[in-house]
């Protein structure tokens, strides 16, 4: 059990770290974290997601304060936040499917930092945020330590486990990430062929 209960203290401060600092890899640690408790006492497995769930919740509201704060400064740097359609057409998602939109952003590698800014710039509530954002991190937490039992299932020990889960997250994220910026890369060119031929 203290096996257990130093990863569960380890898992909560990464994760909220993370969620503040977004080049730390929560979602692999989770998974790691499920795969490891997995062969402790699969029981654990729950500790592990409402763990991992706090840590993102709580990394997420310092995240939200730190966008409301400095929501105008940190947005002209962001690309993203630059071109206003793409920022209305994330204000109208976040308005009709708040926890939803707040879950994809969740899963996908750079998407949590412009949707948590989008929603501090278009003035979405402290209280509001607070609880549809509990749900997802919910959500988030426990898709990662799917990952991590999935690599409980396919091998025996413990290292192999916890190995296993985090190269299937990065390898996961990195594919999600390429194909993120594809899209976005398709999407710029199709914006910019019509201006061309005005041109």
């Amino acid at each position: 059990m203290s096996g257990t209960l130093s990863t569960l203290i380890w898992l909560i401060v990464v994760v909220a770290f993370g969620a503040v600092v977004p080049i730390v890899p929560t979602g692999a640690a989770v998974s790691g974290a499920a795969a490891y408790a997995a062969h402790q006492n699969p029981v654990y497995v729950l500790l592990v997601i409402v763990v991992g769930a706090g840590g993102a919740y709580v990394g997420d509201l310092v995240m939200y304060a730190i966008c409301r704060w400095g929501g105008e400064q940190l947005a002209r740097r962001l690309r993203w936040l630059r071109d206003q359609e793409r920022l209305e057409k994330m204000r109208k998602k976040l308005n009709e499917r708040q926890i939803s939109v707040l879950l994809v952003s969740r899963l996908l590698p750079g998407g949590r930092v412009p949707v948590l800014l989008a929603a501090a710039l278009m003035g979405l509530d402290w209280r509001r945020f607070a609880v549809t954002n509990l749900p997802a991190c919910l959500l988030w937490s426990t898709v990662y330590a799917g990952i991590g039992i999935f690599g409980y299932a396919i091998f025996p020990e413990p290292w192999q486990s916890v190995v296993a889960a985090v190269l299937l997250v990065l390898l996961i994220s990195q594919t999600a990430g390429i194909i993120s910026r594809r899209r976005e890369a398709a999407a710029e060119r199709r914006a910019l062929s019509p201006r061309q031929k005005e041109a």
